[in-house]
């Protein structure tokens, strides 16, 4: 992808870019809606990447031009780095337009001409998006000179923020930091257990094919967006729920009663909430909302475990306890999605769950190798009984974060 990135860059622009810079998508393994939070969360990044070819312009403006897979440009008016602020940029071209404004406010304001070519499945749930943002804020600081890992250079963490802020602030749509992070600091053959409060990251040993297992992914060609769906609802119910009970982030709601993480966190005072407290002290309306993140908590803390004794066979029912939740709590499956997780259950999956925010996107099937065709032709027969686009099917391997390509 790097090196089409290059070459129609130069095919548009008719020089050769300064560099090319690309990042990942990602497949959550389980912690979903958790990041937002200040929970737990434990993704992987996918080996499908967007690039972004750049170089500098001396006069100020931004141009950015993207390749799909027809080889036709899309090119988005350029504009004033200067000028860019929150409703100028609409459209896909807000995500890269964004990541330069919140960039100009870090003391990076170069124009630059961007040109971006990628083979993330868009809409499947698996943050193209985020990708897109990434790969665009390390183009960016690689025209100014800034290289990540470099001495003096911003930590990738702090990258992951700026996007955020890009995504939260200029595009308008309110995400946690799951999937920055991801694109930005995942490594081959992990899984990337971050404790989204802290900053805490650890890098736990996930090879599912020398286990003998396929993380198979079922992109069920039901569009997903934050922007169009009930995400934004869902944050919002969280928030509530947390200042009803007086803590800081539903973090501080506990399973057991003992503090998640390395210390209690919750207010002065006020202790450690326990679960079955804080839903009898909430509107009925909240308490399937809390209970789900406590709970997801809660498995993504008992399948870093196990993966940890290398028990990676046992997650499955932590994946599929994950996904039931994420139906019948926060109710943000759909039919596509629980035909892909019921039918690979019955087919021999260990467990399956839908990955991503929800609201369609893609789900995962933990599969023993010897039954990964057998399980994607079963989920393909299911969808066309049912009239449902046909959808994709990959095995997913864990791979290497963001970074700089040519």
């Amino acid at each position: 992808m790097p090196t089409r990135a290059a070459s129609e860059f130069a095919r548009v622009h008719g020089h050769a870019p300064t560099g090319v810079w690309s990042a990942p998508g990602r497949v959550n393994l389980i912690g979903e809606h958790t990041d937002y939070n200040d929970g737990f969360v434990l993704p992987f990044a996918l080996p499908f990447r967007i690039a972004v070819a750049a170089r500098a312009r001396t006069d100020g403006l931004l141009a950015i031009t993207t390749v799909g897979d027809d080889g036709r440009p899309q090119r988005a008016e350029p504009v004033p780095v200067e000028s860019l602020e929150p409703g100028r940029v609409t459209g896909w071209a807000a995500y890269p337009s964004g990541v330069s404004w919140v960039l100009r406010h870090e003391g990076f304001p170069s124009g630059a001409d961007l040109l971006i070519a990628g083979d993330v499945p868009a809409g499947a749930g698996l943050s193209s998006s985020h990708a897109l943002q990434c790969a665009t804020a390390l183009a960016l600081l690689g025209l100014a000179g800034v290289e990540l890992d470099h001495q003096g250079a911003p930590s990738r963490s702090q990258v992951a923020a700026w996007v955020q802020r890009s995504e939260n602030d200029f595009v308008g749509v309110p995400t946690g930091l799951l999937d920055q992070t991801a694109s930005l600091c995942c490594v081959e053959s992990h899984v990337l257990f971050l404790d989204v409060r802290s900053g805490g990251m650890e890098q736990v040993p996930f090879d599912a094919a020398a286990a003998g297992f396929d993380v198979l992914v079922i992109d069920t060609k039901a569009r997903h967006s934050h922007s169009d769906s009930g995400y934004r609802e869902r944050r919002a119910g969280c928030e509530r729920a947390a200042a009803l009970l007086g803590v800081r982030a539903l973090r501080d709601v506990s399973l057991s009663g003992a503090p998640n993480g390395s210390a209690d966190t919750s207010p002065a005072g006020t202790g450690t909430p326990v679960l079955d407290d804080a839903l009898a002290a909430l509107p009925e309306e909240l308490r399937p909302l809390v209970r789900h993140v406590v709970t997801e908590n809660d498995r993504v803390e008992h399948t870093v475990e196990l993966l940890r004794a290398g028990r990676l066979a046992e997650i499955g029912e932590l994946l599929t306890a994950s996904h039931e939740s994420l139906r019948d709590d926060y109710q943000v499956s759909c039919l596509e999605l629980d035909v892909a997780v019921d039918v690979s259950l019955a087919a021999g999956a260990l467990g399956a769950r839908m990955t991503g925010g929800g609201f369609g996107g893609s789900a995962i099937a933990l599969v023993p190798h010897t039954e990964r065709d057998t399980v994607g032709d079963k989920v393909i027969a299911a969808f066309a009984e049912r009239s449902l686009p046909a959808p994709g099917l990959f095995t997913a391997v864990p791979s290497a974060g963001a970074g700089r390509d040519i």
